[in-house]
Formats: C-alpha cells, structure tokens, sequence
C-alpha cells in the first residue's frame, strides 16, 4: 500500500486554517417565548458570549410610542396589530444595520402563532430561532418574583396555549424549566446549527 504523500496528508489541515481565516458572517439569533420565560436575561448573557454582539430588545420600539401606544392583551385591536408588525418590522430594520456593521445580532421579544413565520421572513440570512417553552407553572413563578407585570388581559394558560399549539415548529425549542438562565444560555450558543432556519435574503 503506497504511503500517502507529505501534502496530502496536511491538506486536511491546512483547508482548515484557510477556512479559519475567513472572516466570519454575522448572524441573527431571535429568542422568544411568552413573558416571563426568562427572554431578557438569556438573550443578555448569549450576547456577552460572543465577541461583537447587540442585545436587541423588541419591546423598546413600543415603549418608544409616548402618545397613542395601544394596549397589548388578550384580544389585540386593529391598531395594536398594526402597532406590533411595526415593532416587528423596526427591530428587523435594526438587526439588519447592526449585521451590516458586523454585529452578531441577539434579538428578543414575544414573537408567537403565525406571526413567527411573518417575522422570520423579515429577516436577513444567518438567522437562528430559539423558542424557550418552560412549563407555564415556572413561568407564573418567574412572573411573580419580578418588578415588572407581563400579563394584562390575557393568562399565562392562553399564551402557553398560543405558544404550543399555534406557533409553526420552527428553529430549537427549549424547555427550560429546570435550567439556569446560564445553562439555557449555553445550550442555545451549543444548539446554533439546529437553530437555523431560512430567512429572507
């Protein structure tokens, strides 16, 4: 058997280090789930893991309205919808800049039903979908040890119910409830190519 030759056998290697010098396409990674599931701090701490990143939160474009913000609850009026596929629409604008200047984007909001794929077409390529599902009792827990109330008009069962049955299977799902907001964090960082989904161009 002929002994293969000396460049042959570091030719694996060296694609290696070629494609280890290639510079590195930024990527959106969208975390959702209802209120409470623990957004706002996963997606802060994925964010301080990687070396160029944004923390993009959602919810800054509606509180960004001063007059004439709708409320968000139960059974959204004509205006509320409108006034949610534009938050949607500015935090996809902004991803896209922060790509642009080579950001890793990590964006977080309540993104659930049909509104996912809505929103997923919004976006430019790479883009990650993570779905954090902890079981809705963590989720009244997590409710009802912070500052801030996330459920007007509408029950931590309904959205749970809007989140499992309603929302298209798309990206990781994870179930959070007994994970740390450091070892969901991890798990998505590890969980990135199962997260990928197609985005818009």
């Amino acid at each position: 058997m002929l002994e293969p030759s000396h460049a042959a056998r570091l030719e694996p290697a060296a694609a290696h280090a070629r494609s280890a010098d290639l510079p590195r396409q930024p990527r959106t990674i969208l975390i959702t789930g209802v209120s409470a599931a623990g957004k706002s701090t996963v997606a802060q701490l994925v964010a301080e893991r990687l070396p160029r990143s944004v923390h993009l939160r959602g919810d800054a474009f509606r509180r960004m309205i001063v007059n004439g913000r709708a409320a968000m609850g139960g059974e959204l009026s004509d205006e509320a919808r409108a006034q949610l596929r534009l938050r949607y629409e500015l935090a996809a604008a902004a991803a896209r800049g922060y790509l642009r200047a080579g950001f890793d984007v990590v964006y977080q909001d309540v993104i659930l039903g049909t509104l996912l794929s809505d929103v997923v077409r919004l976006h430019a390529p790479p883009l990650h979908v993570v779905v954090l599902c902890p079981k809705p009792e963590a989720v009244a827990a997590r409710e009802a040890g912070r500052g801030k109330v996330g459920y007007r008009g509408i029950t931590i069962a309904q959205l749970d119910r809007a989140l499992r049955e309603e929302t298209p299977r798309v990206g990781l799902w994870l179930d959070s409830t007994d994970w740390t907001a450091a070892e969901t964090a991890e798990r998505i960082l590890a969980g990135l190519e199962a997260a990928s989904v197609q985005a818009s161009a």
